[in-house]
């Protein structure tokens, strides 16, 4: 090898060797290693020219829906209902609600996600003068906000009264008084035909609580909530439609008693429809995907789960408008150990995303996220977002109630959808449709066979910081590759531009803390 004295031709002699790393291709081939998952590979660093703030991860969730941060919570009972949905929703990202309880509490989730943030509220719960402080409170408790118009029938399009807040019912010592002794009457309305510019601009003046639209008779007929006004100022990334209610999905069975539950769940103002079946190519969620597609046109579906690209034609074609990518990957899923099928997660990511980018069908990596890096390694690999389970149930959000662990850590319970503790959990269902038995085609079954397990993650904190810590950090990997933003990525994947390099188990270690007496190992500064 000649040394150069003369610097300069740095740039100029390098182009005399490849590439550095393996292009994606070579990368996953399987004949030369097997197949790979994330763990097994690292992403070359690119050059830096660029903020890590100007990193855009606007993503298409489906082919209509857009969002702007490419994380998705699971539909699991013990990651999302309606609290994790909202909040997933304001941060940029989707939850999705799961089914396994009755199709009238899932609606109810569905309905509390869609009256969370709203632009005119065209629907308001509306109370009567008979109502009492008591009956409101229960209201409260139930929708989780507590300013109510009265109007002289109880409903919309009736003249309006007043108007009662938390602040009126709070300390009220005599439950059983009426909302008319302790409602506000000097109320500041705006007339109908008022913009949404226009109406939040006499909200921010009027220092009210809620500004009610009237019409000419003095009937309510919308209303505004400054509490919206203040969402927008501190959600600048929140999933929402053009109308500002937040984006919400929803998981449904494959099974026909579901079409009752889907019809429940459109009417409570449903977007987003996940179609939740361990193994997706069925002649069951086939007839389910049209079903939808011809019932509901203005429902998007998100088909699945799969893992080959025979399985994602057969969704395509149906009709689906997303593909949800994973099968025995996710942390307490044992499908791929107990049925001996599967396919490790990065090389199921891209060969069906690489297919279904084709169509412009978005796929989302559903499982194997164990941590930061994992979810940009899963939209280096082409997926449009990354779903989670584990890495979310921990946190305030999900369901169910902390608990201090026998090493004295405080844990939440969390539970795969095919463990046999939700397949034989019959509280929850409540229809005679049990989510975790049907997601595995076994509600019929006398000898249940687990395809998932039962235990317990970590106390995570809020998401209100956790996933602005996801979203930070998959902005500064992506200006470390060199990329601003999913798309750029994905073309310098496909190009070969963006390279990678195959990972050893000691190099595992070694990218690992390693050669210390201790360590903390604190992710993000609250």
């Amino acid at each position: 090898m000649v040394e150069i004295q003369d610097y300069t031709k740095a740039l100029e002699v390098l182009k005399e060797y490849p590439g550095d790393g393996l292009h994606v291709d070579t990368l996953l081939d399987s004949d030369s290693h097997g197949a790979l998952t994330y763990n097994d590979f690292l992403i070359l660093p690119g050059s830096i020219t660029f903020p890590a703030s100007d990193v855009s991860l606007e993503t298409k969730v489906t082919r209509r829906f857009t969002i702007k941060a490419p994380l998705l919570s699971s539909p699991m009972d013990t990651v999302t209902e309606h609290n994790m949905a909202i909040h997933m929703a304001l941060l940029g990202g989707l939850g999705v609600i799961h089914n396994n309880c009755p199709p009238d509490e899932q609606a109810e989730m569905v309905k509390k996600v869609k009256r969370y943030e709203n632009g005119f509220i065209q629907d308001p719960i509306v109370l009567s003068p008979e109502t009492t402080v008591r009956e409101t409170k229960e209201l409260k408790t139930k929708w989780g906000f507590g300013g109510f118009p009265v109007t002289e029938k109880g409903t919309l399009h009736s003249k309006l009264l007043g108007i009662v807040t938390s602040r009126d019912i709070q300390f009220h010592r005599n439950p059983e008084d009426l909302v008319t002794a302790v409602m506000a009457t000097d109320l500041v309305t705006a007339p109908a035909g008022t913009t949404l510019t226009e109406a939040n601009e006499v909200l921010r003046s009027s220092k009210k609580g809620k500004l009610p639209i009237v019409d000419k008779d003095g009937s309510l007929i919308s209303l505004l909530s400054r509490s919206d006004l203040m969402k927008n100022i501190h959600y600048p990334l929140a999933s929402k439609l053009p109308s500002k209610q937040l984006l919400c999905a929803a998981a449904v069975s494959t099974h026909d008693a579901d079409k009752v539950r889907l019809q429940k769940l459109v009417d409570a103002g449903l977007d987003i429809v996940v179609v939740d079946s361990s193994q997706g190519h069925s002649k069951f969620q086939i007839a389910m995907i049209k079903y939808i597609k011809q019932t509901f046109p203005d429902i998007d579906v998100i088909a699945g789960n799969i893992v080959t690209r025979e399985q994602a034609a057969a969704l395509i074609a149906a009709g689906a408008d997303g593909l949800r990518i994973g099968m025995g990957s996710g942390s307490a899923c044992i499908t791929q150990e107990v049925m001996a099928a599967g396919r490790p997660q990065a090389a199921a990511v891209r060969s069906v995303s690489a297919f279904a980018a084709r169509f412009g069908v978005p796929t989302i990596a559903d499982g194997g996220v164990q941590n930061l890096g994992h979810i940009v390694k899963g939209l280096a690999l082409g997926a449009s977002a990354v779903m989670m389970g584990s890495l979310l149930a921990g946190t305030t959000e999900s369901p169910g109630e902390y608990f201090v662990s026998s090493e004295g850590k405080l844990v939440k319970a969390f539970r795969g959808m095919g463990s046999i503790a939700v397949m034989e959990d019959k509280s929850k269902s409540g229809a005679g449709n049990n989510a975790g038995a049907s997601r595995y085609f076994s509600e019929n079954d006398k000898v249940k066979v687990a395809q998932g397990v039962a235990g317990s993650v970590i106390d995570r904190g809020s998401i209100t910081q956790f996933v602005p810590y996801l979203v930070a950090g998959v902005q500064h990997s992506l200006q470390d590759i060199g990329v601003q933003n999913l798309d750029a990525l994905r073309d310098g994947v496909n190009k070969g531009s963006v390279r990678f390099e195959m990972r050893s188990a000691s190099a595992q270690t070694e990218g690992n803390v390693h050669g210390l007496h201790t360590h903390e190992k604190k992710l993000y500064s609250s």
